[in-house]
């Protein structure tokens, strides 16, 4: 959510947001309410200052007069305030400087690439495909069962996912890890490390309307009878951990890394991406989720990144860097940066990781604030971002894919596989 303040002195550069960002918020009606609810609001303090001179002064029948008065005009205040809050929740973030201007993911930029891109001299196989082979992926049973877009991980795969969980773990705990990727990507940010969170996975309606991540609904898994909503992601849950709180300066950073399976209808999806598990409606999801100060929200976000790209390098994984546009990005961003890691199956690159930097939207909606050394409050910064997914599966198993249908295992990641180099038919 934006201050009104700001949204007052640059309603252009709202309207503008609005507009790139595709928002469908009426901002003329928006400062309109809010002229409104200001004059109400100040009727109200004025009656009861009334109130309260008439009580001082015994005067029983001005009072009641007055109490008469103040029931309507709150009445009027709480249906205005009602629609404000409204108005205010469907505003988008104003995006950043470096954000391109586009309609969608056709004007997101690509800021660099990294890695070879495997050269084959077989025709290489998409992940579905050396999945069914090899009996590591089964979705004809998981659809049988549960349905479209579902899936069972088996055998060795099931053990690459813990043994990728235990590699990002490793690193993002570790701070002489940190201090390495940070010091490597030229930036002077704190090394502390992140804390290991198994968050919930289900999510009350008003904490994720103040996630900011509520919409569109129609993504969602809503359960009725209990009035919750399952996650798309651990970020959801993570977020509102400091809800309603405010933190000491030197408390921050604060990092979590979050594990949690993730859950999304896919609702407007149909018909992409229906065979593996590149689309799925559940996946296991690692999730960097940190707080900082104003001044230090933008460097965390660069150096939340260069540890994306750190885990990449080490699985050996070839990955462009892109800057997403108005168009492609969330709502609450300021800026988005995603990774598109090289798929050889389907000879392209796909994303595979996100990176949000929200600024105070989001704070400011869950009232996360900040008491500086110097005594003054302020909201926090907040960044969320991928730390790796079932996409991340997908990349090994078709970058590591061999001619006679076999996948190698990321040399990183064998200690971890109890020391097997290749992925075993099931």
């Amino acid at each position: 959510m934006l201050d009104i303040k700001y949204i007052r002195e640059n309603p252009d550069l709202i309207k503008k947001a609005i507009l790139d960002k595709k928002g469908k918020v009426n901002l003329g009606r928006l400062l309109e309410v809010d002229e409104q609810r200001r004059k109400l609001r100040t009727e109200i303090e004025n009656l009861n200052q009334e109130k309260n001179l008439a009580a001082k002064e015994k005067d029983v029948e001005r009072g009641k007069l007055v109490k008469e008065s103040l029931v309507s005009l709150e009445e009027k205040f709480a249906l205005l305030d009602a629609e404000y809050i409204q108005l205010m929740y469907a505003l988008p973030n104003v995006p950043s400087a470096h954000t391109p201007i586009g309609p969608d993911e056709s004007a997101n930029t690509v800021i660099s690439k990294h890695g070879e891109i495997p050269k084959f001299s077989f025709k290489p196989k998409e992940h579905w495909e050396l999945g069914k082979e090899l009996g590591i992926i089964d979705t004809e049973t998981a659809a049988e069962v549960t349905g479209a877009r579902f899936a069972y991980l088996k055998g060795d795969l099931a053990l690459l996912e813990f043994a990728v969980i235990q590699l990002v773990m490793g690193i993002l705990t570790n701070e002489t890890v940190i201090a390495e990727v940070a010091k490597k990507a030229g930036l002077n940010v704190s090394t502390k490390p992140f804390v290991p969170v198994l968050p919930p996975v289900m999510i009350k309606p008003e904490v994720m309307q103040r996630m900011g991540r509520l919409e569109p609904k129609e993504e969602r898994y809503y359960i009725p009878s209990d009035d919750l909503y399952l996650v798309g992601s651990a970020e959801h849950t993570l977020g509102p951990i400091h809800m309603d709180q405010t933190l000491k300066e030197e408390e921050l950073p604060i990092r979590y890394i979050g594990f949690s399976t993730a859950f999304r209808r896919e609702a407007g999806s149909y018909g992409k991406d229906m065979k593996g598990i590149l689309r799925v409606h559940q996946f296991d999801k690692l999730e960097m989720e940190t707080y900082t100060t104003a001044e230090k929200g933008q460097d965390e976000q660069m150096f939340i990144v260069a540890i994306q790209e750190h885990i990449n390098k080490l699985l050996g994984l070839p990955y462009q860097v892109l800057e997403i546009s108005t168009g492609d990005m969330g709502g609450p961003d300021y800026r988005q940066i995603d990774i598109e890691t090289w798929l050889p199956g389907q000879d392209r690159y796909r994303e595979t990781h996100t990176s949000d930097y929200m600024t105070d939207f989001q704070s400011r909606r869950l009232n996360i604030k900040v008491k500086r050394k110097d005594g003054k409050t302020e909201l926090v910064h907040m960044n969320d971002a991928t730390a790796a997914a079932g996409r991340t599966l997908i990349a090994i198993i078709e970058n590591y894919q061999q001619e006679d249908g076999s996948i190698n295992i990321p040399e990183i990641l064998q200690p971890l596989m109890f020391g097997k180099k290749k992925i075993s038919k099931v």
